[in-house]
């Protein structure tokens, strides 16, 4: 099975992410850790989204391990315009974290969340969802609030959006400490009250 091969396969596939993540499988099971790299560096040119998603999951797991592969993410990866090869970064992330650890990777999601990049911040936000069902975020749900919330007033409605989205995730378990968290809030400022819109949705 060659490179090629599994690409011309996903290519014919336009929705979803399963066809991605069996294709990256395949390609990791295949190559060396280098060889993949340079795969993904390839495919990341590739004009059809779908070989760029591939790049992503490919890079995704060789970054649990190497930091080349994670700065590609964080720098290049996350410069795409296509909305598919942003949710398969934050996929991405989120395999990081989890093969790292929760709370070992907190330095990193911090400095993630600190990009200039909505897209890097988004890659955080949206890929750990539902946060509080993830270890150590489940035992301490002020902590994902602290560091969702941060970003309630962002320029970017693509990102608040998800801000917005993973606050109300947790608000299904944690209604007082969103409750608590919103109450602070200035709703006479109008990117703020989009994200409180979201984060109240279920909220009684």
């Amino acid at each position: 099975m060659s490179v090629d091969n599994v690409l011309s396969r996903i290519l014919e596939v336009e929705h979803g992410f399963q066809h991605i993540l069996n294709g990256a499988d395949e390609i990791l099971s295949i190559y060396s850790k280098e060889q993949c790299f340079e795969v993904a560096l390839t495919l990341f040119e590739h004009e059809a989204y779908q070989a760029r998603m591939l790049a992503t999951t490919i890079l995704g797991r060789l970054a649990t391990e190497d930091n080349n592969a994670l700065c590609f993410l964080k720098d290049r990866i996350s410069t795409d315009e296509n909305w598919r090869v942003q949710e398969m970064l934050a996929k991405a992330f989120d395999e990081v974290c989890k093969h790292r650890g929760y709370e070992v990777s907190l330095p990193l999601i911090e400095e993630w969340l600190n990009d200039n990049n909505p897209n890097v911040i988004r890659a955080v936000t949206e890929g750990l969802r539902i946060w509080t069902s993830r270890p150590f975020f489940k035992e301490n749900p002020s902590v994902a609030i602290a560091l969702i919330s941060k970003h309630k007033t962002h320029e970017s409605e693509y990102l608040r959006k998800s801000v917005g989205n993973a606050l109300r995730d947790i608000s299904k378990k944690h209604s007082e400490l969103i409750r608590k968290e919103v109450e602070q809030w200035d709703l006479s400022n109008f990117r703020i009250m989009l994200t409180y819109k979201l984060a109240v949705k279920l909220l009684k």
